[in-house]
């Protein structure tokens, strides 16, 4: 067998997660992103895979480059230019509907150069899943000689790079329907320095895919399938060790709905295993849904097991939204209940809000989120506009149906309306979203929150951290905080093909000065909930601190709780709660 250093042939595979356009056009990027991309962590895993087992011969070295766009610029020339005179491919990874345009505008540029690319992700597979036939984005790329994969790659990328290595790239590899089993395949991994990237050195990992439920939103369950599939209790350990070897001890497991991965039990057990019997410091971010806790003990064990967030899929207090949307496991009433489990264990909660419901109005989702202020414990709230993502049942009847579906893909990101309401105009359905994130982040609620930290044995610190995130990504950068980052990065020719390239002379001096007047703005917000903060710190009454959302069920003045009056649905819920909570 040819070693290593008597390697006579050379392929370079570089991946590449693309970022997508702001509303000005330019490329959404920071000197420190928020969360590293999971699919990037599994495509780089397998490629090392490939890498080790010398898949295109003993004598060709596979050299592995990974590039996150959100905290790395990409220069398409340059990438063209370690090109020359040797072979690969560049694969744009992960590639979701709002990120189509921009990976379409790379690809078009490596294309020109002769540099072989293939695309995959999200927006493909999901097209392929639900369209009767490739919307014109596909065939354009298809006619460019741009290569489409669809489905999971596990199992497949072998031959993607033996096609590549050969010059046989195919046109489509599609293999939605055959997923492939997760235990024992290659562990996803990205090397440190590409994690040390992201603002809170977070690193991810899925530990299964799929989901059971059928929301009419989603384009999980058409895209990974409504099975559960997972890898093994020993395959999860083996990556939080390679990730423990390399510095790193924080993760977000990417599972849609880890409550629904049949395994969850083994993995919190094995998790607790190495931080109460190591004593490893070792903490998890989860994404569940709101009937998680009525899973014996899963929340209890996901504290123990170091879980220190919970994104939740709250979507609606509003019962026939729910039921409209096919969301029907989500119970209004027992929100409460599953919330207090949640900060009885530690966990900082996130909640989805879905805004664009047919039943919506601006009167009817501002008293929501005024109810979710006082009656629930929900530490950050993330509204998003009801979007028709391809992948999804939604998209898949208005696309049916000839409804209007915004044509620019860019704007499939959760933050712009996309297509039309029953009763609000697209603009005022797009001032909603902003007033949504306004009202709940009011400097009465910050405040709120923060007591209630204190009151639930919660980081205050941390609280205030995350509080001013969200607050400042959403007021200051114009973006949702899972696209933020720290310090804004804009080049002045990276701006979006369709739109002018700028004067220096105009960019340059507002670019500047964008970047002092957010510093001072969000000095300002640091100083003055700091300053609450150190405050909180000196009462002696603080950790007594209560309201409506911190009062158990079984105490509630149910005539008091407005959650009670949103439909019949849940009232009956919340009489079900204080008859087993009394027993």
């Amino acid at each position: 067998m040819a070693s290593v250093g008597r390697t006579a042939k050379r392929f370079s595979l570089v991946l590449i997660k693309p970022s997508h356009y702001d509303d000005d056009g330019y490329v959404i990027q920071w000197f420190r992103s928020a969360i590293p991309s999971n699919t990037l962590a599994v495509l780089n895993g397998l490629a090392i895979d490939c890498r080790d087992r010398r898949v295109l011969g003993d004598d060709v070295e596979i050299v592995v480059s990974a590039f996150d766009e959100t905290n790395t610029r990409i220069r398409p020339e340059r990438i063209a230019r370690q090109f020359r005179g040797g072979r690969g491919m560049v694969a744009l990874v992960g590639v979701q509907s709002n990120q189509f345009p921009h990976a379409m505008d790379l690809a078009r540029s490596l294309r020109a150069a002769g540099v072989p690319v293939c695309i995959g992700g999200f927006h493909v597979s999901g097209c392929l899943s639900m369209l009767p036939e490739l919307p014109p984005e596909l065939k354009e790329a298809m006619d460019l000689g741009i290569s489409l994969f669809a489905g999971e790659a596990e199992g497949r990328l072998d031959l993607v790079l033996r096609d590549a290595w050969n010059g046989t790239l195919k046109p489509l590899y599609n293999y939605m329907n055959d997923l492939p089993s997760l235990d024992g395949v290659p562990m996803p991994i990205l090397p440190a320095h590409r994690v040390k990237r992201t603002g809170g050195k977070i690193t991810t990992f899925d530990a299964g895919r799929g989901c059971p439920f059928l929301c009419s939103f989603c384009t999980i369950i058409n895209v990974q399938g409504r099975k559960s599939r997972r890898r093994s209790a020993d395959d999860i350990e083996q990556i939080v060790r390679s990730n423990l070897a390399q510095g790193i001890n924080r993760f977000f497991i990417t599972d849609d709905n880890f409550a629904r991965n049949t395994d969850w039990e083994r993995v919190f057990d094995r998790l607790i295993a190495m931080r109460e019997q190591e004593k490893l410091n070792i903490k998890f971010v989860i994404q569940v849904d709101t009937m998680c806790h009525r899973l014996p003990h899963f929340i209890e064990k996901a504290g123990r097991a170091g879980v220190a967030r919970v994104f939740i899929g709250l979507e609606s207090i509003n019962p026939d939204a729910l039921l409209g949307a096919r969301k029907k496991q989500n119970k209004v009433a027992e929100y409460r209940k599953m919330l207090l489990e949640w900060k009885k264990a530690g966990a900082t909660v996130f909640a989805g809000y879905i805004i664009g419901f047919p039943s919506d109005t601006p009167e009817s989702v501002m008293r929501d989120i005024e109810i979710i202020q006082r009656e629930l414990p929900i530490d950050l709230l993330e509204p998003h506009c009801l979007t028709p993502l391809p992948g999804s049942e939604d998209h898949q009847k208005l696309h049916k149906a000839g409804a209007y579906l915004d044509p620019d893909l860019n704007k499939y990101d959760l933050e712009h309306v996309t297509t039309t309401h029953s009763t609000m105009s697209p603009e005022q359905w797009q001032k909603l979203y902003h007033d949504s994130w306004a009202a709940f982040y009011s400097p009465e609620h910050l405040e709120t929150v923060m007591r209630r930290s204190v009151a639930t044995a919660s980081n205050a610190g941390n609280m205030t951290f995350l509080l001013l995130w969200y607050y400042a990504m959403v007021a200051l950068e114009k973006i949702d905080p899972l696209e933020g980052g720290y310090l804004r990065r804009k080049y002045r020719k990276d701006r979006r093909p369709t739109l002018p390239v700028e004067s220096p002379w105009a960019f340059y001096p507002r670019y500047v000065f964008d970047l002092l007047d957010k510093h001072v703005k969000l000095a300002a917000l640091v100083l003055r909930y700091g300053s609450f903060r150190r405050r909180l710190k000196r009462d002696p009454d603080a950790p007594n601190y209560s309201d409506i959302a911190l009062t158990p069920v079984d105490e509630d003045r149910s005539d008091e709780m407005e959650l009670v009056a949103m439909g019949t649905p849940a009232k009956s819920s919340v009489v079900k709660i204080q008859a087993s909570a009394s027993h």
